[in-house]
């Protein structure tokens, strides 16, 4: 019971999941969330309103900014 650290000892510790590359996980969030960014029909792309292509586009924006913070993160040793 002497061997474990007591709660202000944890609190204490230096979290390793707090990094910068992180925020990268905001952006097609914002990109998705933020209407007046995507509230238009043109410019149309092979007849499809803008609206509707821009969704799909953000689609691999985000696969994009997963891949880049998960590689940053275990590269790092942050990740589990």
């Amino acid at each position: 019971m002497a061997d474990r650290p007591g709660p202000d000892a944890e609190a204490t510790e230096q979290r390793s999941d707090r990094s910068p590359v992180a925020w990268l996980l905001l952006v097609p969030v914002v990109l998705v969330l933020w209407p007046p960014l995507f509230n238009k029909i043109s410019p149309t792309l092979f007849g499809i309103p803008f609206f509707y292509w821009y969704q799909l586009a953000v689609i691999p924006i985000g696969v994009a900014c997963t891949t880049v913070v998960y590689r940053a993160l275990t590269r790092r040793g942050g990740g589990s």
